[in-house]
């Protein structure tokens, strides 16, 4: 039987690896961004027809901190550094296929950064911040599950592993 080489990302893959491989995965990064009320921030996608979390894929090489970093920078106009990891969801897609998501600690903003937040206007139509009750309600149901995992892992100082938004 002949081995056929095969490689991601620019790199050889072993052969006995390449049979298992089908698709890639993507991977995005998240922040649960609040204000000093604890309200959080939802951010309104002109592309997608629902509410999110500040975040988007990460780029090959980037690790999902930095990626987290790049998209609140990107998104926000805001330069800062994510905190602790709060939630990692393997989220099968229909359409897009298996995605790995990490949701970040985001922090929390003053009113000063607030005023000084630049919406990216090629992605972004609007923000706001809402109680989480009212956040969560907004949400389509995969996202609502794993935001309200990010704030109770934030709450309960922890990290959690789901799997489609539900603790495993």
């Amino acid at each position: 039987m002949k081995s056929r080489s095969s490689t991601v990302n620019g790199l050889p893959m072993p052969p006995w690896c390449t049979a298992h491989v089908r698709n890639t995965i993507l991977s995005a990064a998240g922040a649960l961004i609040v204000d000093e009320s604890g309200r959080v921030m939802l951010v309104e996608p002109n592309y997608k027809d629902h509410w999110d979390i500040p975040g988007g894929l990460i780029e090959v090489g980037e690790t999902p901190s930095k990626a987290c970093a790049r998209e609140v920078a990107e998104e926000l106009g805001l330069t800062r550094e994510p905190g602790r990891l709060l939630v990692v969801d393997w989220a099968p897609h229909p359409e897009w296929g298996d995605r790995v998501l990490f949701g970040f600690d985001g922090g929390v903003l003053t009113p000063p950064e607030i005023d000084a937040i630049q919406l990216q206007a090629a992605e972004l139509d609007s923000y706001e911040f809402l109680p989480p009750d009212r956040a969560l309600d907004r949400l389509i149901p995969r996202l609502r599950r794993r935001v309200a995992a990010a704030l109770r892992a934030r709450a309960e100082n922890r990290t959690l592993y789901l799997e489609h938004g539900v603790t495993y």
